[in-house]
C-alpha cells in the first residue's frame, strides 16, 4: 500500500480564502490524499509580544497580526472542509489552542495533526485525545521524553496514532532530515510513522517512502515565486504530482519481491538476443582444429553460449563452416 500523502497549505493562501479553496482542487489534482491546513486564533495562542520566526512581512507589524490575517470564521472552515469532501480529500488542520481544536472538533476533522510546537501544550493534547480521532503527532522540535509522553497520554485514550519524524528547519538540508528516525520510531511505538518534510524537495519523501514510512506531509505551493515563510521549504504543486506519482511507483516495487531465478527463467527469450554465441572468426574447412583464433563471440545467443568457449577449443570440424556462422557442436568431434 503506498504511504498516505498530506499536502500541507499551512499559511501558503496569505489569509485569502480564495486561494485556500484553490489549494485545496490543486492538491486533489495532484493526487494527494489529504489537504492540510492551520488554524490560528491570535488572541487563545499568541501575544503581542510573540517574536517573529522569519521577519518577512511589512504589511503586519508583529507576529500577532499576522496570526490574526491568517483567520478564518467557522463558517469559511467549515466551506473549506465542506469544498475538500467534494474533491476527495480528507481534511486535516493543525489547532494551536483549545479554543482550536473546539472549532475544528465543530467542523469535524478526519484526525488531528498536533505541530511540533504543540507536543507539550498537555491540557491542549488532552481536549483531542477526549473526541477519540487519529493523530498524526510530529516530533520536530522533541525529545524522546517529551514524545513518550504524548504518545502514552494518546494511548489511554485508544486513539489510532501515527508519529512523524520532523526536523524543525526551515529548509530542511539532508544531513538533518534524520530517516533513520522511520524505523526507530516504528519499533519504539509500534505505530504508523512517517515524515513531516521541510526540505523543498521530493527527493526525502522519495526516500523516506522507500524506507516503508506510512505518511508523508509536504508543504505546498503553487511557485517558488509565491510570497510567505514556508515557500523555500515547500514543494510545487508539480512536484506534488511526481511525488504522488513516485509513491506510487516506489509502493509496486516494494510490494512486488523478485527471485532472480525466476526472472531469468522469464526473460530466456530476450536472453537469446543479447547474449552472445560461439562462431567462426574465419571460414574453416573440414579438418580445421579449432583454435582461440579460430572464433569469435557475437548476437544472438541461439548457438553455442560464450560461457563453454573453451569447450570448442581442439576440437575438430566435421563439416565446413563459413565466417560468422555459428559453430555448433554437431560440427565438431573430439580432437587427437
Amino acid at each position: 500500500m503506498a504511504c498516505y500523502i498530506v499536502a500541507e497549505v499551512a499559511q501558503s493562501h496569505d489569509g485569502s480564502l480564495g486561494m485556500a479553496h484553490a489549494y485545496i482542487d490543486a492538491a486533489a489534482h495532484a493526487g494527494a490524499d489529504a489537504v492540510k491546513f492551520q488554524t490560528h486564533i491570535a488572541e487563545a495562542e499568541s501575544t503581542p509580544g510573540e517574536p517573529w520566526r522569519v521577519p518577512f512581512s511589512s504589511q503586519d507589524a508583529t507576529r500577532y497580526d499576522y496570526w490574526r490575517r491568517m483567520e478564518f470564521t467557522e463558517p469559511q472552515w467549515l466551506e473549506l472542509r465542506e469544498h475538500a469532501d467534494k474533491v476527495g480529500l480528507d481534511f486535516l488542520s493543525s489547532p494551536f489552542s483549545i479554543e482550536a481544536v473546539e472549532l475544528l472538533d465543530r467542523i469535524s476533522v478526519a484526525a488531528w495533526k498536533i505541530a511540533s510546537g504543540e507536543v507539550s501544550n498537555i491540557p491542549m493534547l488532552q481536549r483531542v485525545a477526549e473526541t477519540r480521532q487519529p493523530v498524526i503527532l510530529s516530533s520536530g522540535m522533541s525529545g524522546f521524553g517529551e514524545l513518550d509522553r504524548a504518545v502514552a497520554l494518546f494511548r489511554e485514550k485508544g486513539a489510532e496514532l501515527t508519529v512523524l519524524q520532523a526536523t524543525s528547519v526551515y529548509p530542511c538540508p539532508p544531513e538533518q532530515l534524520g530517516l533513520n528516525m522511520i524505523s526507530e520510531l516504528r519499533d519504539r511505538y509500534g505505530t504508523r510513522v512517517g515524515l513531516s518534510d521541510h526540505s523543498g524537495t521530493i527527493f526525502s519523501g522519495l526516500a523516506a517512502a522507500t524506507l516503508g514510512a506510512d505518511m508523508l506531509e509536504v508543504h505546498v505551493t503553487f511557485s517558488r515565486a509565491m510570497f510567505g515563510p514556508d515557500v523555500a521549504s515547500s514543494i510545487t504543486i508539480e512536484e506534488l504530482r511526481q511525488l504522488a506519482e513516485g509513491v506510487q511507483f516506489i509502493a509496486a516495487a516494494l510490494a512486488n519481491p523478485v527471485d532472480k531465478d525466476d526472472v531469468a527463467e522469464e526473460l530466456a527469450p530476450m536472453r537469446q538476443l543479447f547474449t552472445k554465441s560461439v562462431v567462426a572468426a574465419r571460414d574453416l574447412p573440414v579438418g580445421t582444429t579449432v583454435q582461440h583464433d579460430d572464433l569469435a563471440l557475437k548476437k544472438p545467443g541461439t548457438g553455442i553460449p560464450a560461457s563453454k568457449l573453451d569447450a570448442v577449443i581442439g576440437r575438430v570440424v566435421t563439416r565446413g563452416i563459413a565466417r560468422d556462422e555459428q559453430v555448433l557442436f554437431a560440427d565438431l568431434e573430439d580432437g587427437q
